[in-house]
């Protein structure tokens, strides 16, 4: 197996174990290989503009380690941008407004939606036992009828980031889309935290604007 399969595959797994994001799909441009931008702006679109602030200012940074070159929304859209919908007309005009500046990428990023979930967090002591009779059976997990905390409740965010092609000499198109689930953190920061880190490692394993770690660089296990 290759070798850089086999460290992803070993990287995913101790990868999981320790955050509340998923990457649960993700898409890539065919035509497209790899994808470097010269200056990236970073969208979070959310009601809340202390998360937004939290969500932009740490994407950025983790870029900015791997030496992408990006400018926060919260930092170049005025005060009003945000306080009304705008038309597509507007939106072209924004466009050209950062082609104009020398960006040539977009990475937006939203939560789509928010999904209630219920688990049962004590019924895996008997999930693999086989009772020999009812008795048994029923003596051994009337618990259900009187524990309070049998099951819990948690939420699921689904969010979505998206990279966007602005280039000038290029078709203006979706280059990769990654879905990405948040089960409900301890606070904010951590999930804001998380989200970043489960982003940042999609774009890394499909070459898109941090694509010197990868190319020519040798893995031994």
């Amino acid at each position: 197996m290759n070798k850089l399969v086999v460290f992803l595959i070993i990287a995913i797994g101790s990868f999981y174990g320790c955050t509340s994001s998923e990457l649960v799909e993700n898409w890539k441009n065919p035509d497209i290989e790899t994808f470097e931008a010269q200056k990236v702006l970073i969208i979070g679109m959310t009601q809340d503009e202390g998360v937004r602030k939290v969500f932009e200012k740490k994407l950025a940074a983790e870029l900015k380690k791997s030496g992408v070159n990006t400018v926060k929304s919260i930092d170049f859209f005025e005060n009003s941008f945000t306080s009304s919908p705008k038309t597509e007309e507007e939106l072209m005009s924004l466009e050209s407004k950062l082609i104009a500046q020398g960006f040539d990428a977009i990475l937006l990023s939203k939560v789509l939606g928010v999904e209630d979930k219920v688990t049962v967090v004590k019924a895996y002591r008997n999930l693999d036992r086989t009772f020999k009779s009812f008795r048994d059976d029923y003596y051994q997990n009337q618990e259900i009828y009187h524990d309070e905390d049998y099951y819990e409740e948690y939420q699921v965010f689904h969010a979505e980031s998206s990279l966007y092609c602005i280039c000038p000499d290029k078709e203006r198109e979706l280059i990769w889309k990654g879905s990405i689930d948040i089960t409900e953190p301890e606070n904010i920061r951590k999930a804001v935290g998380d989200y970043v880190k489960v982003l940042v490692w999609a774009l890394k394993g499909q070459q898109l604007l941090i694509v010197e770690e990868l190319i020519g660089e040798n893995i031994d296990i």
